[in-house]
């Protein structure tokens, strides 16, 4: 082994704990309730604390904060809840990409306009034979749908 082949090697081992995990660019929205500027002060004020948040948005009137940086959503959650608030990360998603917006599990009525709760649940989606021959039955494509209307 060559001293060139030795001076390689020690200068991989140095650089690699040298490198750290690089974090990302996110944005992580959580649900506050917030009443009053104090509460949305005392939420920005902590938000903003925190390592590596680059800006910190609050919408009072739909109890929301949006924090953008490079910190975990984890963390955000905690420092949020650290203030004595309620909170959770935004179980909202824009109405017009759910499959089913006024299905059981996914309609919410204290939702933003124009927002419905997330829904991984699939099976919503899904209409079983019954419910689908009645769905076709009354559809304007259905040559022989009902002529009442």
């Amino acid at each position: 082994m060559g001293v060139g082949a030795t001076l390689e090697y020690f200068s991989d081992i140095l650089r690699s704990k040298k490198k750290k995990k690089k974090k990302l660019l996110q944005t992580v929205d959580l649900k506050v309730r917030m009443d009053c500027e104090g509460c949305e002060l005392k939420i920005k004020n902590a938000l903003s604390s925190l390592k590596g948040v680059k800006s910190v948005d609050i919408n009072r009137k739909q109890h929301k904060a949006s924090v953008t940086g490079y910190a975990d959503a984890k963390k955000v959650l905690k420092k949020a809840r650290s203030t004595g608030k309620k909170a959770e990360l935004w179980p909202y998603v824009p109405y017009n990409l759910v499959a089913h917006p006024y299905a059981a599990q996914v309609y919410d009525k204290k939702a933003p306009s124009g927002y419905v709760r997330k829904s991984e649940n699939t099976a919503i989606t899904a209409m079983n034979p019954v419910e689908e021959q009645y769905t076709t039955m009354f559809s304007d494509d259905n040559p022989n749908a009902c002529s009442i209307m």
